[in-house]
């Protein structure tokens, strides 16, 4: 290959690990469709130039990703992603054992149970248990690995084995977007690791979302909604897929 057709594999490269913060190397080798000695290589480079962290079995991204979208979403619909924490929180026993995805509507939950009691709380969002860090009648437990700058969530190659030691009453998930067949999707395949990790593991799977996400679509596919258990949203959606969750789930609308 040429000097440039290698820097511009290695600029794909950084640019895959700007966008989701940690990869595998088998991931990146079919990614950019080169033998996983070449990714080897290229990570070792770019590890000694600073731009990337090599960790064992993948990359990790060093620079400072771009937040503009994630204080966005985060201030948009405040109000109806609080209304959601409160429906969600309410949901929730005392006692309970729970698992709490990350992203905006996951935060307004993790603070809203801040009303419940004696809860066991895994988390891969630091944002999230942050928001639970003062209460000491829980417990709660993060995985070891890199923090995405953008949302302080935790990602590496530990973080859904982590997760998988552990059983749930309740795994409490939000997701980019929900096609009007029910596909549910999101933007990174580290997080759809995580929750499936945690749905194995759960009595009960509960879909936080807020109604934006209707109709929308992500990069990464998670399952079909029907597989949830409940749902609790601000609105129901439109056909056909209203019907899907009315015929599949305990809907609540916050």
């Amino acid at each position: 290959m040429t000097a440039s057709g290698k820097q511009q594999r290695q600029s794909r490269l950084l640019e895959i690990l700007k966008s989701s913060g940690y990869e595998r190397i088998e991931d990146l080798s079919q990614k950019l469709s080169v033998s996983e000695q070449t990714i080897r290589r290229d990570i070792n480079l770019l590890d000694v130039e600073g731009r990337l962290r090599r960790t064992h079995g993948g990359a990790a991204y060093v620079g400072a990703l771009n937040s503009e979208d994630y204080l966005l979403r985060r201030q948009a619909s405040a109000d109806v992603k609080q209304r959601i924490g409160y429906k969600v929180a309410s949901l929730v026993e005392d006692g309970a054992s729970v698992f709490i995805d990350a992203g905006t509507t996951c935060e307004a939950v993790a603070s809203a149970l801040n009303q419940r009691r004696d809860l066991k709380i895994v988390t891969y969002s630091l944002a999230a248990a942050m928001l639970l860090k003062d209460r000491r009648d829980f417990t709660v437990a993060i995985p070891g690995g890199f923090v995405r700058h953008v949302d302080a969530s935790v990602f590496g190659e530990p973080t859904s084995d982590f997760i998988s030691r552990f059983r749930f009453d309740i795994s409490i998930i939000s997701v980019s977007g929900i096609e009007p067949d029910g596909e549910m999707s999101d933007d990174d395949h580290w997080e759809v690791s995580n929750v499936e990790s945690a749905m194995k593991r759960s009595r009960k799977t509960l879909l936080a979302v807020d109604s934006s996400k209707y109709q929308k679509g992500g990069m990464v596919t998670l399952g079909n909604i029907a597989s949830m258990d409940v749902m609790v949203s601000d609105a129901l959606p439109e056909e056909p897929l209203r019907q899907l969750v009315l015929d599949n789930l305990e809907f609540h609308q916050a």
